[in-house]
């Protein structure tokens, strides 16, 4: 491992916006009801108000609050590492960078907006938010950045996770936080598939529903979501933005970006500060988004308009999507369970700056074990994703005999998955 240096200068003052830098804007949410163009007010009876501004800004750079830089300074920057061990084993001439977001609180990128997203809650003085969780990270982290400032949080976690990972689920509950197995029979969204099968694995899209649901029955009560949403992405940024600088520091620009996608959140945050450069015509970099073939929005997907969740209440959102009733298989790789992908994502994908790629679990396990056994870091599933592909491309640069620069974002730590290694024929049974 050889390690960037982590200067408290590499910490960004304020997020990447990187609607300011396209040549063209993707199709805007629409209303539910209408299906006219949403406007800021349409979102007050789910979203806090300073969240719903943060949506609709244009400005390219936006102002980290002090508080929030605060904390994000306890575990910002995180590490820049260059995998020099899974380069010696690959034997290839390709160098390998990863930014490794699992050193922050509960072990994940999810943090970064989890901690915006309850200061500004706090600011306007909501005292729940409900929320949704796949694999438990999203919740987890929601339920420590609640607890830090002064915010009650119930979360639905799709109950295939909540079965496999019963660790993320006490983890939100030490932070004070309630959670509720999803599909629940708590409310009219959940019912109508708990009834039909107690056993029902769940979505995130079914648990998106059940968490709008409660939002909107229950006074005091506002919606948080973890991923999609174009603010969402927009917070990730501090970790692209530091990779830059980190990169810089040692002296190399990265030629191909690599990170997984579910909702687009933690790729769109390793990936769009580096994308403004070839949207700028600056730099000629790939970016691939890899996610799970079980779950293939982004390769199998229609760029459409579509729900958000799975019975109706949400925006409607142009993107990739496998369309609202979309129950994928309980994969392990529960955060990358969602039916559609961020719009800007869709965008980009679109346009043909981001390559999306489709990997199966086996192959992705076997990966994130190679990478345990040379770079000692024990990654999540979801991350595993991306280890992956940044494989596949150093073994082609080996074939192609010609040296390339990859980086890959780490965004969380397996330790509390362990069942899912023993599960793909890892380490033992379970």
């Amino acid at each position: 491992m050889r390690y960037a240096s982590r200067k408290e200068d590499f910490l960004p003052r304020s997020f990447y916006n990187i609607k300011a830098d396209l040549p063209a804007p993707p199709k805007p949410p629409l209303h539910p009801g209408t299906k006219e163009p949403l406007k800021p007010e349409d979102l007050e009876a789910i979203f806090p108000k300073s969240f719903i501004r943060q949506e609709g800004v244009t400005d390219r750079e936006v102002p980290i609050p002090e508080p929030v830089l605060e904390a994000y300074s306890v575990f910002r920057p995180t590490p820049l590492i260059e995998a020099t061990a899974l380069r010696k084993a690959l034997d290839t001439p390709a160098r390998i960078f990863y930014k490794y977001e699992g050193v922050g609180p509960v072990g994940s990128h999810k943090t970064n907006t989890a901690i915006m997203q309850a200061y500004l809650a706090a600011q306007d003085g909501v005292k729940t938010l409900a929320t949704e969780t796949g694999a438990g990270q999203w919740g987890s982290a929601l339920a420590y950045a609640g607890s830090r400032f002064g915010i009650e949080t119930r979360i639905f976690m799709v109950r295939s996770s909540f079965r496999q990972k019963p660790g993320r689920r006490v983890i939100m509950e030490m932070f004070g936080g309630t959670v509720l197995e999803s599909p629940s029979p708590t409310t009219e969204a959940g019912r109508k598939f708990y009834d039909q099968d107690h056993e029902h694995p769940g979505s995130l899209g079914i648990a998106i529903s059940e968490a709008v649901e409660v939002t909107l029955k229950t006074p005091g009560v506002k919606y948080a979501l973890g991923s999609v949403l174009d603010s969402v992405l927009m917070h990730q940024t501090v970790i692209g933005l530091e990779a830059e600088k980190q990169m810089e520091e040692m002296g190399v620009v990265p030629d191909t970006i690599i990170g997984c996608v579910g909702g687009g959140s933690n790729f769109a945050g390793l990936a769009f500060p580096f994308i403004r450069h070839n949207l700028r015509g600056e730099r000629k970099a790939r970016f691939i988004a890899v996610e799970p073939e079980a779950c293939p929005s982004l390769t199998r997907g229609a760029l459409r308009y579509d729900f958000g969740d799975s019975v109706g209440m949400t925006p409607l959102l142009y993107m990739y999507t496998l369309g609202m009733d979309f129950v994928p298989p309980p994969l392990h790789a529960g955060g990358l369970r969602y039916h559609g992908m961020a719009p800007l994502v869709s965008h980009l994908a679109a346009m043909g700056i981001v390559e999306p790629r489709a990997v199966d679990e086996k192959t992705v396990f076997d990966r994130a074990v190679l990478f345990m056994k040379t770079e000692g870091i024990l990654p999540a599933p979801e991350s595993s994703h991306a280890i992956s592909v940044a494989v596949d491309e150093a073994l082609a640069a080996k074939k192609e005999g010609r040296e390339r620069t990859i980086l890959f974002n780490l965004s969380g730590h397996g330790f509390l998955d362990i069942s899912a290694y023993a599960r793909n024929g890892h380490g033992g049974k379970a």
